[in-house]
């Protein structure tokens, strides 16, 4: 069998191995693949794998031996899957492999946003402590989390492991989910509707899929009915936001912060509104990327692929 892996590099820059992979067959990695070299590349390939790069239905259609897509991710909307499906082609994702590491970072960004460690660390190096005339100093007010209520959107295994560490630092915790009824509980949850969690929450974290009925499901309306001293977190996917709305948002001082490891266009392009808004917090989509979960991600990709070689697949999406 000839594998080949489209965009290796994020989630191998060469610190792991790729040898669970090689295993099953004849193993091609490229770093990253433009568009134009998709097709060449996975040329009699029976399995590829892909992080980023997209697989349209035309490019499907010009790999007639292609049998296996592993998305070494867990959204896939990277892959044409009506295409696919049509096809033959089965197409898996690898669930659940970063969830610690994404859960650790949204309060990475929390806290960022509440106890303003990065700028007081800044100012401090640059000698604002040593001309203070008292002990201390902050700018702005410094947010105690015990007693506040997280929302959270999409209650899936990153959604359950935000709430458990919520619950550690003394918040009550809301979710909104399609799969569980508004007015229920479970596990010290309340589940609500979606927009009684927006106006309700002091911080609202996004943890639910891309699809075109969540795309801008942030919108100017639901930031409209945030709380003033509310925060806006987002690990899952930058198109959830309308960033144009929240831009504005912030710049009017109509919430109090937003922490975003995603945004819509990634890179994003110069000119980005969020990257000049004012009290928000981006990182360069790095939550998924602890080494552990990395390493996780590649072993999960191996054993899908086994798995659809002894015909046996699993985590099938399409």
């Amino acid at each position: 069998m000839r594998i080949v892996v489209l965009d290796a590099y994020t989630t191998n820059p060469g610190d792991l191995d790729w040898g669970p992979v090689e295993a099953l067959g004849e193993l091609a990695v490229y770093d990253r693949t433009p568009d134009e070299a998709i097709v060449a590349r996975a040329a009699g390939a029976e399995a590829v794998l892909t992080n980023k790069t997209h697989l349209s239905a035309a490019t499907l259609a010009a790999l007639p031996g292609l049998r296996y897509v592993g998305v070494l991710a867990t959204g896939v909307n990277v892959v044409d899957l009506s295409a696919a499906a049509v096809a033959g082609i089965t197409v898996t994702n690898v669930p659940g492999y970063s969830t610690p590491g994404v859960a650790q970072a949204v309060f990475a960004l929390v806290l960022e946003l509440t106890n303003q460690t990065g700028p007081l660390s800044t100012s401090a190096r640059a000698g604002r402590w040593q001309a203070c005339d008292d002990f201390c100093y902050w700018d702005g007010e410094l947010v105690e989390l015990e007693g506040l209520t997280l929302g959270i959107v999409g209650y899936g295994a990153i959604g359950r492991r935000v709430a458990g560490i919520a619950r550690a630092l003394g918040m009550r915790v809301v979710a909104a989910s399609r799969s569980r009824a508004a007015g229920t509980s479970d596990e010290g949850v309340e589940f609500i509707s979606l927009d009684d969690l927006f106006r309700t929450a002091d911080v609202v974290s996004l943890h639910c899929p891309l699809t075109p009925e969540t795309k801008q499901l942030v919108n100017a309306a639901r930031l409209a009915s945030m709380k003033p001293s509310a925060y806006l977190v987002n690990t899952a996917r930058g198109a959830l936001v309308d960033e144009h709305a929240l831009a504005d948002t912030l710049a009017a001082g109509r919430i109090a912060g937003a922490g975003l490891d995603v945004l819509t266009q990634e890179p994003p392009r110069a000119g980005s509104p969020l990257l000049t808004a004012p009290n928000c917090v981006i990182t360069p989509h790095v939550a998924w990327a602890t080494r552990k979960a990395r390493a996780r991600l590649i072993a999960a990709a191996a054993a899908n692929l086994a798995a659809f070689v002894q015909g046996q697949p699993q985590n099938v999406v399409a």
